[in-house]
């Protein structure tokens, strides 16, 4: 008697053999022809989202309209000295948004530098990033004041996508600096996914930094949070070993399928792959690991079968045109799907006329299935996602401290700058008064006595403008130093400076 269980239909394949096609639909075909509808609902990302901010829904207004010149003159006067800039995450997920909103929403990669150019172009925005897959639309920005950032983006995305803001605002969710900070570091170690721990978002936060090299307004603190949050990830992976077992949905489904099979039949095992995309050949590489080194791969063309069987030459993999996939099918223990179909690739007649002895063997598995192999390491994912989070709580504190020395970077190149003038201008008096007939050799010796003299000088102070976390001292130790310093030195500008931010803001926007 044949044991034999299908992992089939259109819709269903798409979600659970391919999570980062922004093209998935919500509905599932399956063997029976029936449709339903996946929807995923928050649970252990509940807590975390209670922080989220949840937006009111506002009817735009002419305020909209009013130059940022003109708020600038009406707000309050010490606004922008005070409010410094904000790191900002406006969000939809898959926690949160159906997968039609998110298909809306969705911005291909080739289009990131676009949409940061234009995010940048917004009135209280200086740098942007955009993370999207299949899972999650989210965008990174730095605002110079949050309310009006948050205003123009989401003002931004409702026109972008067609969808109403009041729509946006039931389902997104609003994320600030440190929330903002933790929230990246938890999705790139893979603890806001679908399944703990998968890896390929991972890589889809590498893409990021990766399509924002050189892209203007992918600034120094978005590109630092991105880079960082590559390290938190592999650290995580590295340290809890949480990306072991079922962590992506193609292994997991691997896993599903060898569990409803004895595990002496496993090496075995008549496999079936039908299509050789991406996710079929995640596949594939998992049935290897397990010990599958057999199995027939259905696809329309030989070509990406001939280099997945090239890759992986420890593996028997047979090809066949999709014409016999039925034939194939009928002769496999186990079926797995994994293409772009928009129609069902079994239905109900297909498999009445399988020659299978008992129907009833027959089982059809979709993503709520994948629950059982869930289950199965509960205890242990659990244990290693805590500890996740204390590896994440301690690079969120190097990350603030790191953005929080940036506050003193000005100041720090001011104080040095007008060092080296003086310097530069007492080594002049000095050689003058030497005479010309000076030898080379003195001459750098004097150069090299001043640079001495002023470096020294300038240690003490550079140390106190510092607060990288390597130190007890606090950020308001550090700024009252700096204050003091710019007091002292002269060094204070007569526009503050987010003042002269919003003003080269409304600059670039009248070109």
């Amino acid at each position: 008697m044949a044991f034999s269980t299908a992992l089939a239909g259109s819709k269903m394949e798409s979600l659970l053999f391919n999570p980062c096609s922004s093209s998935s639909s919500s509905s599932c075909s399956f063997l029976t022809g029936q449709q339903i509808r996946v929807l995923c609902k928050p649970n252990r990302n509940e807590k975390r989202f209670q922080r989220a901010v949840r937006c009111e829904v506002t009817a735009p207004s002419d305020a909209s309209t009013i130059s940022a010149l003109e708020q600038l003159k009406t707000s309050a006067p010490d606004r922008y000295t005070k409010e410094r800039s904000s790191i900002v995450v406006i969000g939809l997920s898959v926690h949160t948004t159906p997968v039609e909103m998110r298909e809306k929403l969705a911005i291909p990669e080739a289009e990131w530098p676009r949409a940061i150019g234009e995010l940048c172009n917004l009135n209280h925005i200086e740098e942007a990033a955009v993370l999207s897959t299949c899972n999650r639309m989210e965008i990174y920005v730095v605002a110079l004041s949050q309310h009006r950032g948050v205003k123009e983006v989401t003002e931004w995305m409702s026109k972008t996508s067609g969808i109403p803001v009041s729509e946006l605002c039931q389902h997104r969710f609003l994320l600030h600096n440190k929330d903002a900070t933790q929230h990246l570091f938890e999705v790139s170690a893979g603890l806001d996914s679908l399944v703990l721990g998968e890896g390929q978002i991972l890589a889809q936060v590498k893409q990021v930094v990766k399509v924002g090299q050189g892209v203007v307004g992918f600034g120094r603190n978005i590109s630092g949070l991105f880079k960082h949050a590559i390290t938190v990830g592999k650290r995580v992976r590295a340290e809890t070993n949480i990306a072991a077992g079922a962590v992506s949905v193609s292994s997991a489904a691997v896993e599903l399928a060898l569990m409803k099979l004895p595990e002496s039949s496993h090496a075995a095992a008549r496999m079936l792959v039908i299509g050789a995309g991406k996710m079929g050949k995640l596949v594939i590489k998992h049935l290897v690991a397990k010990g599958c080194t057999k199995m027939v791969v259905v696809n329309r063309s030989e070509e990406r079968v001939a280099a997945i069987r090239e890759e992986m030459k420890g593996a028997e993999i047979i090809y066949k045109p999709l014409s016999e996939m039925l034939t194939c099918a009928a002769e496999a223990d186990v079926v797995f799907t994994s293409t772009a179909s928009e129609t069902p690739l079994f239905l109900k007649e297909n498999v009445a006329d399988l020659p299978v002895v008992d129907p009833a063997i027959w089982g059809v598995y979709n993503v709520d299935d994948l629950k059982e192999v869930v289950a199965a390491n509960k205890e242990d994912r659990l244990r290693k996602a805590m500890e996740a989070q204390a590896i994440i709580g301690e690079e969120s504190k190097q990350f603030e401290a790191w953005r929080d020395s940036l506050e003193t970077v000005p100041t720090i190149k001011k104080l040095r700058a007008y060092a080296e003038r003086i310097r530069m201008a007492e080594l002049e008096k000095c050689l003058s008064k030497m005479g010309d007939d000076i030898s080379k050799k003195s001459r750098r010796a004097v150069d090299d006595l001043s640079r001495g003299i002023v470096n020294k000088l300038l240690h003490g102070p550079m140390q106190h403008l510092r607060c990288d976390g390597s130190d007890s001292r606090t950020l308001d130790e550090t700024l009252e130093n700096m204050h003091a310093l710019n007091r002292m030195f002269g060094l204070e500008t007569d526009t503050s400076l987010f003042e002269q931010k919003i003003r080269a803001k409304i600059e670039q926007t009248q070109k």
